[in-house]
């Protein structure tokens, strides 16, 4: 190396990319994302109807959206929609996304099967499953069976649950298909290790399979639990939150305050508490999961 191309005494070397490389995507983000956020953070303190001139109410929308009794029980169902979502879909999921890891080749039909209501349209779905469940018309009437002959988007009751299922079906083909690519990651040494320890069906999983999959299961469950927060297209085609506010979550609340009450200063307080949970929600899930220091699944492995 020549003195003229030898690193200079006390620089250092830099390697790797330039972080100016990030510079257009962080202006992306800023101009889409956080400039948006400070203005609805800054409206909640505001009174707008969306038309006339705005004034300044301070924490008056605030007082009156924590205080009010529709905004209160939107907060629990939105809260006991995210941990159900997480309960139901989880275990499906996983199971469906290893069980579409092998190699046989029914399982890539059964694959494509599986995939497909993730290729249509949430408004789709919904006028979909209106039609197939309504008491009349539906699916009672094609199989004549009293058990669907139910109203099960008018019972205030049976409505959030139906809801429930008709969210899993939508978005289960999407998490299976994270598992079902973590899963073939797994090092065919590992598993035929197991195999010649004599290990079976169920301890492999338990044992070899489940364990591998952790950094997965973090990805998956920080998706499914933030993107509970955020269901609003389903839900308004469905039952457009009855029978009375039986499915009316939050992101319909929100639109509900806005734009059918004309209260945008309210609407943009439940913005902002969906952001902050959705935000404190994810923190928690990643530092109580220790994903920060997980290491790779394929370290060790030949």
């Amino acid at each position: 190396m020549s003195e003229s191309t030898a690193p200079k005494k006390g620089k250092k070397l830099r390697t790797g990319p330039s972080p100016w490389i990030a510079a257009p995507a962080l202006a992306f983000f800023g101009f889409f994302a956080l400039i948006p956020l400070v203005g609805v953070f800054v409206l909640s303190f505001m009174s707008w109807d969306g038309l006339g001139s705005i004034t300044f109410a301070g924490v008056d929308n605030w007082k009156a959206m924590l205080g009010n009794g529709v905004t209160q029980h939107a907060i629990l169902l939105t809260l006991g929609m995210t941990i159900l979502c997480w309960v139901i879909q989880t275990p499906i999921s996983l199971l469906l996304g290893v069980f579409m890891a092998g190699q046989q080749k029914y399982r890539a039909v059964l694959s494509v099967l599986y995939f497909l209501p993730l290729l249509f349209s949430a408004t789709a779905v919904g006028i979909a499953f209106n039609a197939l469940l309504d008491p009349n018309f539906g699916m009672s009437r094609a199989f004549g069976l009293d058990f669907l002959s139910q109203d099960f988007l008018g019972n205030p009751t049976l409505a959030f649950y139906t809801i429930m299922f008709v969210i899993a079906w939508c978005f289960v083909p999407f998490h299976s298909l994270l598992y079902q690519g973590a899963a073939r990651q797994i090092p065919k040494s590992v598993m035929e290790a197991a195999m010649i320890d004599g290990a079976g069906r169920w301890q492999t999983f338990w044992h070899i399979t489940l364990p591998q999959l952790r950094n997965t299961i973090v990805t998956s469950s920080t998706l499914m639990i933030v993107g509970s927060l955020t269901y609003f297209d389903l839900i308004f085609v469905m039952t457009a939150g009855g029978p009375g506010n039986a499915t009316r979550v939050l992101p319909l609340d929100m639109y509900l305050t806005g734009f059918r009450s004309y209260n945008m200063g309210g609407a943009a307080v439940i913005g902002v508490l969906l952001v902050v949970v959705g935000l404190t929600i994810s923190y928690l899930l990643n530092k109580l999961s220790g994903s920060s220091k997980m290491e790779s699944t394929m370290e060790g492995a030949v």
